[in-house]
């Protein structure tokens, strides 16, 4: 994990460099003061993102660090596809020189393929996954999201959609799965975003589990302001529901203090429905041997956009989707959201509806 942390940055600045050097060659003919402004935008729009955060609690203007976590997230994905689709250019303009200058081809079709992006991701895919379990407990229907990452990637007009979406499968429980906030809680203070979650429905309450994202944004600043909505934050704690299941909420792997999965199961009543929400999915086959019934996480994203995917489903047990091991049912979610870049590209938005009986 270190060695990749570290060769992440590089690869970035690697492209940018390569993508630089090619931008530069196009306009090379351009005059001086041209050049010298490409530079100056290419390189901004290239840091942005990295500025924004570092100076979320910097003061600036609300609307200025949403703009720079904006353009900035946005040309990470640029980058990528037209590093690739320029370095695929290349190679096949060496065979059919036709290809040549392969800029000309790679730009539209990277635009065309964030624009199938962006549509995509605003449309979440609902999956509807049936449950039955061998045990005592009334029916449930359960609404499960994760990965909203609220603030200056999703703002409070997304957030009413997605709360009039949930709201639309008529849950008895709703239960997110971590990283409802961003980076910062500072974006949410100045907006509706409370009002907006005070609209969610569920009779059996509303419950969710810290995220990495709730850490990085400053956990204690986060329950302060989840205390002006109806949600219910669970960390290492259990709470038996009106129908006699029992939730475990599992604080996040950021703590390094909280509580082993084994402390949590011998408190719970096992005769009944055992729910674990647990951000971050790992070490399932554990939370399977300890015989909880429905294990919901989401984390992974499943990488957000190709060929990102291909590395989350290797890095885990399970990177998205339903799965019947062989004592839990686990579901994974991609995100009802995303985070940063407003694009799924092989890959889906998600929430699911589980009809737990």
């Amino acid at each position: 994990m270190k060695l990749f942390l570290i060769l992440l940055p590089l690869v970035y600045l690697a492209g940018n460099g390569y993508l630089f050097w090619r931008v530069m060659q196009a306009i090379s003919c351009a005059p001086l003061w041209c050049r010298i402004m490409a530079g100056i935008l290419f390189w901004t729009a290239a840091f942005s993102l990295f500025a924004a955060i570092g100076m979320r609690d910097a003061g600036l203007p609300e609307a200025v660090l949403k703009w720079m976590f904006r353009i900035g997230s946005v040309w990470m994905v640029f980058l990528l596809y037209m590093v690739l689709l320029l370095i695929g250019f290349d190679i096949a303009g060496i065979f059919i020189p036709q290809l040549k200058p392969s800029l000309l081809f790679a730009l539209p079709i990277t635009l065309c393929i964030l624009g199938y992006g962006y549509i995509n991701y605003r449309h979440p895919k609902v999956e509807h996954i049936d449950i039955s379990l061998e045990k005592e407990g009334a029916p449930v229907r359960i609404v499960a999201v994760s990965d909203v990452h609220l603030g200056y990637g999703t703002g409070v007009s997304a957030l009413k959609k997605y709360v009039e979406k949930i709201n639309t499968q008529n849950p008895d429980l709703i239960l997110i799965a971590g990283d409802l906030i961003d980076n910062s809680v500072n974006p949410l203070l100045n907006e509706p975003f409370a009002e907006v979650l005070s609209a969610l429905q569920a009779p059996m309450g509303i419950y969710m589990v810290p995220g990495n994202h709730e850490y990085i944004s400053g956990i204690d600043a986060c329950m302060d302001f989840l205390k002006d909505t109806p949600i219910t934050v669970l960390r290492d704690s259990i709470v038996t529901l009106p129908g006699g299941q029992q939730l475990i909420g599992r604080d996040d792997i950021s703590n390094r203090g909280r509580r082993h999965l084994e402390d949590l199961m011998n408190a719970a009543d096992r005769a009944r429905p055992v729910i674990v929400l647990d951000h971050q999915p790992y070490d399932l086959k554990k939370t399977d041997l300890l015989g909880a019934d429905l294990q919901i996480s989401g984390h992974t994203h499943r990488g957000q956009i190709w060929p990102l995917n291909w590395v989350t489903d290797r890095l885990f047990e399970q990177s998205h989707g339903y799965r019947k091991w062989p004592h839990t049912h686990v579901w994974v979610s991609s995100g009802l959201s995303l985070w940063g870049p407003p694009f799924r590209i092989g890959t889906h938005s998600d929430m699911a509806v589980i009809d737990l009986k």
